[in-house]
C-alpha cells in the first residue's frame, strides 16, 4: 500500500512540474503556444500587405467600455492600458522557446496554453524585434450579406452583416475591408468593431454620441471606392465575406425643411453645399411631391417625415432631414386603462398618435418612448395603447408610488401641439385596481406586487399547519430535524 502511494505520489509531482511548462507541439519541437498582447501595427503588419501601416491605438471618453475585454464582455481579446485606451488585440501565438527566451521579460505579455490554440499567429524574433505572421487557422469564404448605411451616429458609414446564424461569434479580434483598387483598411474595436457591426468615420461626421472622436484619415480614401471582401478574424480563424459594396461619396452639405401644417397644405425646404455632378431625387412619402424649394402634400397625418435627397447616377450619398406636421386636433381619450379615439375621431386618428407617442410624463417624470427609452403606453398589436402599469425605467417601477393619492399622467406625440393629460387615483393597497365608476371609465392604478400587506416578502419562513403562527413553524421544522439526526447517528451505530 505504501508503493502504492508512493508511486501516486510521483506521477503528481511529475504532472505538477508538466503542467508549469508551456505547451509544445512535440518532444522534437520547442514550439510552445501562448498569448501575447499585440498592438494593432503589428496584429495587422501581415494582414494588409502593402497597405501596412501605423494602425492606432483606441482612446475612449467612454473609460468604462476600454476596460470591457473580459470573457463575453464588449471588447473580448483586446488589452488596454489600464484606463481609457485599447492598445491592440490578444491573441494566441506559436512561437520557439529560444526566441521566447531571447525576449525575456519584454516578451508582450506572453502566457502559456495549455493545448493548442484553433488559432494563431507564429512570432519570430530577429534582431530583438518580434513579427508576427497572418493569422494560421481555418478559413472559411461565406455567403453573408452586406448592409451599408450612410446614416449613422457612430461616423459616415456603417455595414452590417446579415445572414449569420444565431451563435456566430461577433466579438471579432479584427476586421478588414479589402477594396477592389487594392486597397485594405484594418478596423479596430469600440470606434469601428462593435458586436457584429463596422462602422468609420471618412471625415464628414468625426464625433460620436458618447463625445469619442473618431479617427478619419486612414478611411478617407475608403469614399468612392468598392469593398470586394470583407476579413473578420475570430477566435478559430478567418471569417472571409465576399462583397460588392460601392461606398458612395459623402460631403459637407445642408438640407432644411421647414415644419408645417398636417393635413393638405405645403412647406418649403432650403439646399446647400451639392456637387456640381449631383443628380438630384427626391422623396418623402405617399402623397408628397416636391419641386422648386418646396413641398405640397394632401392629407398628411401629423408626424415627423424625412425628406431625402439621391443622386441619380449613385455617385454620392443620400443627404436627409426631418420635419414635423403637426396639428392642434387631440384624437385620443384615456378610459378603462388604455388610449381609445376621442369623441368625434377615428381609430386611425388614434392609433397615429399612439404611434407617434414621444413621451410619457408621470407625476413630473418623463420617460422618453424608443429603442432605449421606456415604453408606457404599448403598441403591440395585442396590447395597442394598453397602459402598461408594471413597466418599469432604470430608476426603478414607472407606477410604485402616487402623490397626494393620484398618478397626474402627460402624454406628448410628435405633430401633436397639445398633449393628452389625464389623473388616475392610486388605490390603497399596491396591486389593485380601482373599480369603474357609472361612466364606464376605469380609475386604473400601479399593479406593483407585493408579497403581504406591508409590502414585505415571507421567503424561507415556515408556518405551522393549521394555526398559521410563524413562530410555532420554527419549533416544528426544528424537531423534524433533531429527529432525522438522531435517526441518522443510530443507523451508524
Amino acid at each position: 500500500m505504501k508503493k502504492l502511494l508512493s508511486l501516486i505520489s510521483v506521477s503528481a509531482s511529475a504532472a505538477a512540474l508538466l503542467s508549469a511548462v508551456p505547451f509544445s507541439a512535440s518532444a522534437a519541437d520547442d514550439t510552445v503556444y501562448g498569448t501575447m498582447n499585440i498592438p494593432y501595427t503589428d496584429f495587422y503588419a501581415a494582414e494588409l500587405g502593402s497597405s501596412a501601416g501605423e494602425v492606432d491605438a483606441v482612446t475612449s471618453a467612454t473609460k468604462a467600455k476600454a476596460l470591457k475585454n473580459g470573457e463575453g464582455e464588449l471588447f473580448e481579446g483586446t488589452y488596454n492600458n489600464g484606463t481609457d485606451t485599447i492598445l491592440g488585440v490578444t491573441y494566441p501565438v506559436a512561437i520557439s522557446q529560444a526566441d521566447l527566451d531571447a525576449l525575456g521579460d519584454d516578451n508582450y505579455g506572453f502566457t502559456a496554453l495549455s493545448e493548442a490554440p484553433a488559432a494563431y499567429k507564429e512570432a519570430t524574433v530577429s534582431g530583438g524585434k518580434v513579427s508576427f505572421s497572418a493569422v494560421q487557422g481555418s478559413s472559411t469564404q461565406t455567403s453573408y450579406g452586406v448592409k451599408l448605411s450612410t446614416e449613422t451616429p457612430w461616423g459616415d458609414y456603417l455595414i452590417d452583416i446579415t445572414g449569420t446564424p444565431e451563435d456566430f461569434d461577433t466579438l471579432y479580434r479584427g476586421a478588414i475591408l479589402k477594396t477592389a483598387d487594392g486597397n485594405a483598411y484594418a478596423l479596430r474595436h469600440e470606434q469601428n468593431i462593435w458586436r457584429g457591426e463596422l462602422a468609420w468615420s471618412s471625415g464628414i461626421v468625426t464625433v460620436e454620441p458618447h463625445g469619442n472622436t473618431l479617427d478619419s484619415a486612414p478611411y478617407v480614401s475608403l469614399m468612392g471606392s468598392t469593398v470586394t471582401e470583407i476579413t473578420l478574424i475570430t477566435k478559430t480563424g478567418y471569417v472571409i465575406i465576399p462583397t460588392n459594396t460601392y461606398i458612395p461619396i459623402k460631403f459637407e452639405s445642408e438640407l432644411k425643411p421647414e415644419d408645417g401644417n398636417a393635413g393638405t397644405d405645403k412647406t418649403t425646404f432650403t439646399e446647400s453645399g451639392f456637387p456640381s455632378d449631383y443628380s438630384k431625387t427626391y422623396r418623402i412619402a405617399d402623397g408628397f411631391t416636391v419641386a422648386d424649394g418646396e413641398i405640397s402634400y394632401q392629407d398628411a397625418k401629423p408626424g415627423s417625415y424625412t425628406l431625402t435627397v439621391s443622386d441619380a447616377s449613385g455617385k454620392y450619398a443620400d443627404v436627409s432631414a426631418s420635419f414635423v406636421l403637426s396639428t392642434d386636433d387631440l384624437p385620443v381619450a384615456y378610459a378603462d386603462g388604455k388610449l381609445t379615439a376621442a369623441e368625434g375621431f377615428t381609430d386611425d386618428d388614434a392609433a397615429a398618435f399612439i404611434r407617434a407617442i414621444a413621451n410619457v410624463n408621470v407625476n413630473g417624470t418623463d420617460y422618453a418612448t424608443g429603442r432605449k427609452g421606456t415604453t408606457v403606453v404599448q403598441t403591440a398589436d395585442d396590447q395597442f395603447g394598453v397602459i402598461d402599469f408594471d413597466v418599469e425605467a432604470r430608476t426603478g417601477k414607472v407606477f410604485a408610488d402616487g402623490a397626494d393619492g393620484t398618478y397626474t399622467i402627460t402624454v406628448t406625440a410628435t405633430g401633436y401641439r397639445n398633449p393628452l393629460v389625464f389623473e388616475l387615483p392610486v388605490a390603497e393597497e399596491p396591486g389593485t385596481t380601482a373599480p369603474a365608476d357609472e361612466t364606464g371609465t376605469t380609475e386604473t392604478t400601479a399593479t406593483t406586487a407585493a408579497a403581504n400587506n406591508n409590502g414585505t416578502a415571507n421567503a424561507g419562513t415556515v408556518t405551522a399547519p393549521k394555526t398559521g403562527d410563524a413562530g410555532l413553524g420554527a419549533v416544528a421544522a426544528a424537531l423534524l430535524l433533531a429527529g432525522a439526526a438522531a435517526f441518522t447517528l443510530r443507523k451508524k451505530h
